[in-house]
């Protein structure tokens, strides 16, 4: 559960990255409160998962999968142009997510749990 909990706040940051550069330095009052909600729903989830993913792991997954979305819309829409590298290092990104997602956690056993 925590990792769709990151997931979806992943998700969250990249609407909200979105809606802040939409808001045009917060004068248009829509992308302003879609920023406004969508910055504290994926903050509170990320805050969330990091009881139970490490926060390096879930900080970078969360940035890795909103930056991603983030351009991923952008070229979608047209509001950037896409080019072969913008894919194929969009594509790195992801790769690293899973990557950290797949990659086992060795937490030291501490001595009182050894004992037990």
């Amino acid at each position: 559960m925590p990792w769709l909990i990151l997931l979806a706040s992943a998700v969250l940051e990249a609407v909200w990255a979105t809606a802040l550069g939409q808001s045009e330095g917060f004068t248009r009052v829509g992308p302003t409160i879609l920023f406004a909600v969508a910055v504290v729903l994926s903050m509170l989830g990320l805050s969330r998962a990091m009881k139970d993913i490490p926060i390096g792991t879930a900080y970078a997954v969360w940035t890795g999968v909103g930056a991603a979305l983030t351009v991923t819309w952008a070229l979608l829409t047209g509001a950037e142009s896409a080019s072969v590298w913008k894919v194929v290092f969009l594509v790195g990104i992801i790769g690293a997510v899973v990557g950290l997602k797949l990659a086992p956690d060795p937490r030291p056993v501490a001595a009182d749990e050894e004992a037990g």
